[in-house]
């Protein structure tokens, strides 16, 4: 008898590629997906249990290998709920719950999105490299749409305080993020060995100690911490009356904070109980009474700032241009006062969406009326936040800018040997916000090699080395001065010098990776059709 297309046998899919058989149905899967979110979730602050992470996107990767695309993007979408939700409580504190889950669901989309590609990305040989590849092209992704994105929550975030945390001086966060994710889909595959044929076990060994060398290798890394030349650097956290919306209702009473904090600290410089700073660094809202348009609040910057004698930096809401409002740096000299322009101003450039400026504002109110607490939209600036303070030049960004790569990289391609975040954490009350956007601050002194500096209205305040270690610190919702001597480093890190490519370049490989397993799987059903 001639055999026919339809009985000729077709051999089964081995390896990697090999289905296996389904010991956890749809809704314990899902169960799973949550639990390893809610374990990835941990690894960021306040809990700070780094191994969390690559053992959480082990679970993940798993559950998603051998399931069909639909079905691994549902649990994609588990596990980021699982995630998002605990480590963004935080956004729904004030504003209720339904902006906190729709914020949750939209970032846990995209981790729809990868759980998507992984069954396929499992069939190719290293597969661990491909997936991991694939988890930056979903954190790239989700960093730039929508809205400009929103770059929250990456595991690099949350491992600052690991080994993986020194790779960033090599390629910044996403350098990091990878070398977790490729940690977690390495200790996967050791699974999917132990539970194979004995042949696999060295496989699984293979695996397992290489997953060991990606965890250490950022020791190797060096983070430098000296310098020639050094500054004396000040920060002032002068507190808001009370947790919440409302704190800008009394914004006389938070500028005065501010300024009676900065005379404190003159009077513990006379008195020699302080040294003396160089320069002095106020947060994001310190002023948001416009001191350009009101004398009196002018006046009062004005004396703090003669007082303390040399240059502080104010961060101020500005009445305009036209209808919008812009979040400002302003630097303020003892004697002559504020400038205006390049080098004595930065406006927000990247203001946050439905906290600064509410896109679609008639859809947005439907969800929370809280949205009309923005009245007036903050425009975006367009030029580098750089000043010239006393021996240092300040690279500056404002509140959840230090999260997107490329606003804090401009500032040290532009010359900046000390970065500054000016933030305003009162809107979040004693959520885990102000700890998480600290660990993302730490990571940027490490990435770019300098002493950064972030300064709160109320907490966490922090200034920190160059290899990301804290010098000193504030708590939260407290009046408080701190001072530090901080090394000013111009040399330029592997990563700022090679900016985005270590990320364009991770996430071609993602998607290049999911193209080919497509194609070869589109060309196996072929044949079994044959």
């Amino acid at each position: 008898m001639t055999s026919t297309a339809t009985d000729r046998p077709v051999p089964a899919p081995t390896g990697a590629a090999a289905r296996p058989p389904r010991i956890l149905g749809l809704g314990p899967r899902l169960a799973a997906a949550v639990v390893s979110g809610a374990l990835v979730a941990v690894s960021m602050p306040r809990y700070d249990v780094w191994p969390a992470a690559p053992i959480g996107v082990a679970g993940f990767l798993l559950l998603a290998r051998g399931q069909r695309s639909r079905r691994a993007a549902l649990l994609g979408l588990a596990f980021g709920l699982g995630f998002f939700l605990p480590v963004l409580s935080w956004s729904g504190v004030y504003v209720g719950a339904l902006p906190w889950v729709l914020l949750a669901l939209c970032e846990a989309a995209f981790l729809a999105l990868v759980g998507a590609g992984l069954p396929l990305l499992w069939r190719l040989p290293g597969a661990p490299v491909w997936l991991a590849c694939w988890w930056v092209t979903g954190e790239a992704l989700r960093s730039r749409i929508p809205f400009g994105g929103f770059p929250w929550g990456r595991l690099a975030f949350g491992v600052v305080d690991s080994p993986y945390a020194g790779l960033a001086a090599l390629g910044g966060a996403p350098l990091v993020s990878f070398a977790v994710a490729l940690t977690g889909a390495l200790l996967a595959a050791a699974a999917v060995g132990l539970l194979a044929t004995p042949r696999r076990l060295v496989a699984s060994g293979v695996a397992l100690a290489a997953a060991v060398v990606v965890l250490l290798g950022g020791l190797v890394v060096p983070t430098p911490t000296g310098a020639a030349r050094s500054a004396t650097v000040a920060i002032v956290q002068g507190n808001v009356p009370a947790p919440g919306l409302e704190f800008n209702a009394e914004r006389e009473r938070v500028l005065r904070n501010h300024v009676a904090a900065t005379h404190q600290l003159a009077r513990e410089v006379r008195a020699g109980t302080v040294a003396a700073p160089d320069l002095v660094l106020w947060p994001e809202n310190s002023s948001d009474i416009d001191p350009l348009e009101d004398p009196s609040a002018g006046a009062l910057i004005q004396g703090a700032v003669d007082d303390v004698g040399v240059p502080v930096l104010v961060g101020a809401v500005l009445d305009g241009p036209g209808r919008f409002l812009s979040n400002t740096a302003i630097l303020w000299r003892p004697g002559t006062g504020p400038g205006s322009g390049p080098g004595r101003e930065y406006v927000k450039r990247h203001p946050a969406p439905f906290g600064e400026y509410i896109p679609l504002r008639s859809l947005a109110r439907r969800v929370s009326d809280k949205v009309d607490l923005v009245s007036r939209d903050f425009t975006a600036g367009d030029r580098v936040g750089i000043f010239r303070m006393g021996p240092a030049t300040v690279g500056d960004v404002i509140c959840f800018e230090v999260a997107y790569d490329g606003l804090v990289r401009d500032t040290v391609r532009a010359g900046a040997d000390l970065l500054v975040v000016q933030t305003n954490n009162a809107t979040f009350g004693f959520t885990a916000e102000a700890a998480q956007q600290l660990a993302m601050t730490r990571l940027r002194a490490i990435e770019h090699g300098r002493s950064t500096v972030q300064v709160s209205t109320v907490g966490i305040s922090a200034l920190i080395a160059p290899d990301g270690s804290v010098l000193t610190s504030t708590k939260l919702f407290t009046r408080a001065v701190r001072v530090a001597r901080l090394p000013l480093r111009t040399q330029e890190t592997v990563a700022t010098r090679v900016g985005a490519w270590p990320e364009g370049v991770l996430s071609l490989f993602g998607v290049a990776g999911l193209l080919i397993a497509a194609g070869t799987a589109v060309r196996r059903r072929r044949v079994s059709a044959a």
